[in-house]
């Protein structure tokens, strides 16, 4: 497969983002936000970014899917397609929205182009600056087209966010509980890919998330790898976008390394 021009993908991103979310920010109608679930709320910028953005990135690459979390939240067999090895794109169009609806400036627009399990590209864009941060496999990330350099493996003191809250499977919650007694914590941006970014330069060691759908992780799991990371899942496994419902949250770090010295902490309690 001929993996479609990056920056094509880059431009489209922050278009749909300069028309359907930054005009919206801080203008959100009562109407034009929702719960969808208990805590977990859409606005409008989130539907109509996606709506805008799925038949353009099938276009990009003729014979692909769109697995959009606004889509999958509709219908979550959506997600079941990862298992077949089909080509997809998974598009998350406002990470951190109840910071968005909150009219806080910390949310993203996530992009990862998968081959079922195949982590090939990803794609943050920070819509309030303007900033994007691109991923290819095998050929290293950028942020705004500065090659982004690999982490030094080992850090003096293990530092990272530990993001297992209510939605989290109950098995890992004493697990991480653990983990915090062991490591200094830092809080949560409550925007997944503003995390990774600051895992991707050097800011955070780890990352353990409870939830673990693809929109959320894909992009900034590839952006990890990239500059020599590790992304898993918390039962030590690598990291597998299909599995959003049968894996223990999703694990990064920074080398290989300090994800062994975070998975040792984060052992099964007894």
């Amino acid at each position: 497969m001929k993996s479609p021009d990056v920056n094509k993908v880059a431009a489209l991103i922050a278009e749909v983002a300069a028309t359907e979310i930054q005009p919206r920010f801080r203008k959100l109608a009562a109407h034009e936000q929702r719960e969808k679930g208990p805590g977990d709320i859409v606005t409008i910028a989130d539907e109509r970014a996606e709506a805008a953005m799925t038949p353009r990135l099938m276009d990009l690459l003729p014979g692909s899917i769109v697995i959009g979390e606004e889509a999958a939240a509709k219908d979550p067999k959506l997600v079941e397609r990862l298992l077949h090895d089909q080509v997809a794109w998974i598009v998350d169009p406002v990470d951190g929205t109840a910071n968005f609806a909150e009219g806080k400036e910390e949310f993203v627009s996530m992009v990862a182009l998968v081959r079922g399990d195949e982590l090939i590209g990803s794609w943050i864009h920070l819509p309030m600056t303007g900033h994007t941060a691109i991923a290819e496999r095998g050929a290293g990330a950028t942020y705004d087209g500065v090659r982004l350099p690999k982490l030094s493996p080992q850090p003096a003191e293990l530092s990272g966010v530990v993001g297992v809250g209510k939605f989290s499977a109950p098995s890992l919650h004493p697990r991480a509980e653990a983990l915090r007694r062991q490591v200094k914590q830092v809080k949560s941006l409550r925007c997944a890919g503003l995390d990774y970014l600051r895992l991707a330069r050097g800011e955070l060691d780890f990352i353990l998330f409870g939830r673990a759908w693809p929109w959320d992780h894909a992009p900034g799991a590839l952006l990890v790898e990239e500059v020599g990371g590790v992304a898993g899942h918390g039962d030590g496994s690598p990291y597998r976008p299909s599995q959003p419902f049968t894996k223990e949250g999703v694990l990064t770090a920074r080398s290989p390394l300090v994800w062994q010295q975070i998975l040792d902490r984060l052992k099964p309690a007894h």
